[in-house]
């Protein structure tokens, strides 16, 4: 049985709520390290490390952008329109702000003025990248950033040293973000650019979160249901209203479920819910599963609700009996006693069920289409019987999940002996199935029709069993 991931996004989802939760599910550091490091950006360092949340651990993946590529997406008074002017760095420098819808930014990164009690951890990992520009106080962060489109980006993401699974994984967010930008601004794809922290911010993150998904091996992933704020946040052209454009051009076009918390904030980012439209495979949690491991990754912001994103590795949980298979093949060379001594020897192999089916072939020949329902257990004995008793040549196979009644088999005493009945059980009541083999053999015994003999053991069992 295959490995699932379920992104339970109580709180939203960003990219660095994604890599972290990857990174606390298990996915290697080591392996990080050497894809961010091909990258060749500048002006970055990469932080992983504990905080608590709401008293609970969690793993923090941070992007620490140099002053040149500063954003600063977590002062929270500005963010939402209480502050005019972003707030000023310790040092005397005066941050500049381009929030993360100008330019699709990566997601909820921890910066120099993280809040006090995100700062009690301990850090397990710091890589470092390009070089540190220092700046006097007083000096006013007013750089000139590089601009890079979509293309430049896609160039960067070809030559990284990363495996094929991630690099499809990264281009197809980027992608999913270009588009969802290109809506939302009303422009063509080619000219939007991923411009000031977009340049690395952006960059990084969606690397990262491939990277780490691609680490984990993981086959399927589930996301039912993505919850978001209200409000409004400010971007390089005012106040925008939450969810933001780019949010919902992902939603709607990949069809993504999206719920309404009523609590103010952003909690979806652009990249979070590219991530999800790029990787998600079902919405729908398996009905029963074993949890085999459980990460948790931090977001940065300050909310009502926790920044907080729990992602779980899940094993459907089945037994044998949920699903069949289907074996069948279109036989239009075969003699009628071939096809009736086969359907015998399947069923007396372990077949669950044989019939036949007239069909119509090539060249209008008339033919049979055999279908045989079996166990997984049984499929290779039940081929074998199928190519050596017919004329077929190939045998098409069909796994199918069925759903079951409650049963249970059992012998009842009746007026006219004993017989062998089917019970099952239905929201309504018990329903009684006498066995064919217990009819048929009182119907001769007591010489009476099959229909008598039957009707008399549902109506003395009924009420008794």
């Amino acid at each position: 049985m295959s490995r699932e991931l379920y992104l339970e996004c109580a709180s939203g989802i960003s990219g660095d709520m994604f890599t972290a939760a990857m990174l606390d599910l298990g996915a290697d550091q080591e392996v990080l390290r050497k894809a961010l490091d091909s990258l060749n950006l500048p002006g970055y360092q990469v932080k992983i490390s504990r905080v608590s949340k709401s008293g609970l651990d969690a793993c923090d993946f941070s992007v620490l952008l140099d002053a040149e590529h500063e954003n600063h997406d977590h002062d929270m008074e500005y963010l939402h329109g209480r502050d005019e002017e972003p707030h000023t760095h310790e040092s005397g420098c005066k941050m500049s702000r381009s929030h993360e819808h100008s330019c699709i930014n990566g997601g909820e990164h921890n910066h120099s003025h993280m809040h006090e009690d995100e700062h009690n951890h301990s850090h397990i990992h710091i890589e470092e990248h390009g070089h540190e520009h220092s700046h006097a106080n007083g000096h006013s962060h007013q750089h000139s950033h590089e601009h890079r489109g979509l293309a430049d980006v896609m160039v960067i993401i070809k030559n990284a040293e990363i495996t094929e699974g991630a690099r499809k994984t990264a281009v197809r967010i980027f992608e999913i973000l270009a588009e969802a930008e290109s809506k939302a601004h009303g422009v063509s794809i080619d000219q939007v650019h991923f411009h000031e922290v977009g340049a690395v911010d952006s960059i990084v993150d969606i690397v990262a979160a491939a990277v780490c998904l691609d680490n984990l091996d993981i086959e399927e992933v589930v996301v039912p249901v993505l919850n978001e704020g209200t409000g409004f946040v400010r971007c390089q052209h005012g106040m925008i209203p939450v969810p933001v454009p780019a949010v919902l051009a992902i939603v709607q076009k990949h069809e993504l479920t999206l719920h309404i918390n009523h609590m103010e904030g952003e909690f979806v980012t652009p990249t979070g819910a590219a991530i999800v439209a790029a990787i998600r495979t079902k919405d729908k949690l398996p009905e029963k599963f074993t949890i085999l491991k459980t990460g948790m990754g931090a977001g940065k912001r300050t909310y009502e609700r926790p920044s907080l994103l729990r992602a779980m590795l899940i094993q459907e949980t089945e037994t044998d009996k949920d699903w069949m298979y289907k074996l069948e093949s279109n036989i239009d060379d075969c003699s009628g006693e071939a096809l009736a001594y086969v359907m015998q020897r399947l069923l007396e192999e372990g077949a669950r069920d044989a019939y036949f089916t007239p069909i119509y072939m090539k060249k209008n020949r008339p033919a049979q289409q055999l279908n045989v329902i079996c166990a997984e257990a049984d499929i290779e004995k039940l081929e074998e019987i199928i190519f050596m008793e017919t004329t077929t040549i190939g045998i098409r196979r069909v796994k199918m999940k069925r759903t079951l009644l409650k049963r249970e088999q059992k012998e009842v005493t009746t007026s006219l002996g004993k017989a062998s009945v089917k019970i099952c059980t239905l929201p309504s009541g018990k329903r009684i199935y006498p066995e064919y083999d217990s009819v048929a053999a009182l119907s001769r015994e007591k010489g009476m029709s099959w229909q008598e003999v039957y009707r008399l053991i549902v109506r003395e069992c009924d009420g008794n069993v």
